[in-house]
């Protein structure tokens, strides 16, 4: 789960991480009543999305009057933001953050995340703040610096302050991103994170050392632990399939092709993915229905296939272990009848009851193709789809 940058700011502050003060505004006056507020010559406009790279698309501007500050929030509301991460469709903006400006000296990185080659949370942190951590690993991968972090002690005051000599923090203020460092890294495990990323870190002209920006994402496996954090979620930042499959605790992820998947197990789907790929085809979502779902939940999840209006044919592919073939087959025809299946479908069944599951299909009286092999799906879809 992802939050606003402000949200994220609000966070962070109370692990006692130092931020700009800002407010949000949802409309023009909004955003010039809170930089009245703020009372600083210099404050910042700022789109709130869920995606990197604002400011490159237009949405960050410094005003120096109120003038200004209507101008670009006139300007930045209602606009739809294309980023690198927002993809081609981009995202409209329905939200500002209102800013006081500061006297930045210089831009760091600082990022904490889960490495799964280690098995461990690691900080890294660079000189080369303000540019995406992506163009620095490709670009200047020396200048990206790493402590593993224990889990039984947690990260320690040495760690970050090797990180902070590393990346060049002037000595007067070493003892100041030790504490932001290690702020940051227990808003990251008491809050269960899966990113915290600061970019820039700035170090300012009065002395301080202070987040500019902040992301956070959160493992939506332990959301249940954290019901203030839950409350920060803004539906209007994700995909509706995506929101009604969480209802249902279906993983599902929506993409830009024309060809609905329905397969259970996180591995098989990425194979029924990747298969569809290569004999031409171009899948419209990531769908794992899990190991133990009923009827009802695989009928939810082909009512979400049905409702893209891209998908121009369906491939359900089951090896039915824990999941019975025939509770598939069971849901996909009461979707299919509910929904009024007028699309190519596609299924291939293998495992538990799979006789069954295949007897209910063809009894069914709907116009659904068998296939014998995950191959031999993949190909027939395709092919009806095209």
């Amino acid at each position: 789960m992802n939050i606003h940058e402000y949200q994220g700011k609000a966070v962070l502050k109370q692990y006692g991480v130092v931020v700009p003060e800002g407010k949000v505004a949802f409309s023009v006056d909004e955003a010039v009543e809170a930089a009245q507020s703020l009372g600083t010559p210099v404050v910042v406009v700022k789109a709130q999305i869920h995606a990197g790279g604002r400011g490159k698309a237009g949405g960050v501007k410094v005003a120096k009057n109120l003038d200004e500050v209507r101008a670009y929030a006139s300007e930045i509301l209602g606009k739809v933001l294309v980023t690198h991460q927002t993809g081609p469709e981009g995202k409209e903006v329905k939200r500002l953050l209102i800013e006081q400006g500061c006297d930045i000296k210089k831009e760091y990185y600082i990022g904490v995340v889960l490495d799964r080659g280690t098995g461990r949370v690691t900080m890294m942190a660079s000189e080369e703040g303000g540019t995406e951590i992506e163009e620095v690993a490709e670009h200047s991968p020396e200048k990206i610096f790493k402590e593993v972090i224990d889990p039984a002690v947690g990260m320690q005051p040495f760690q970050a302050r090797k990180l902070a000599y590393a990346i060049n923090i002037p000595t007067e203020l070493v003892n100041k991103a030790v504490k932001f460092m290690l702020a940051l890294y227990a808003a990251f495990v008491e809050k269960d994170c899966s990113i915290a990323e600061i970019n820039p870190l700035v170090v300012t002209g009065d002395g301080n050392v202070m987040a500019l920006d902040a992301k956070l994402n959160f493992d939506s496996n332990a959301l249940y632990r954290h019901k203030d954090i839950i409350e920060l979620r803004d539906l209007d930042e994700e995909d509706a399939k995506e929101i009604e499959a969480s209802k249902y605790d279906l993983s599902y992820i929506a993409l830009d092709g024309n060809i609905g998947c329905m397969v259970n197990g996180a591995g098989l789907a990425m194979a029924t993915m990747d298969i569809i790929k290569y004999y031409g085809g171009d899948p419209a979502n990531f769908l794992d229905v899990g190991g133990g779902a009923t009827k009802e939940k695989v009928t939810e999840a082909f009512k979400i296939i049905l409702s893209d209006e891209k998908v121009k044919g369906i491939f359900v592919n089951i090896f039915g272990g824990i999941m019975k073939c025939d509770v598939i087959a069971e849901g996909v025809i009461a979707a299919a009848r509910e929904l009024g299946l007028d699309r190519p479908l596609v299924v291939r069944l293998e495992g538990t009851n799979v006789e069954l599951g295949k007897k209910l299909l063809n009894e069914s009286g709907l116009n659904i193709v068998a296939a014998d092999s995950m191959s031999d799906g993949a190909q027939k879809i395709v092919a009806l789809v095209k």
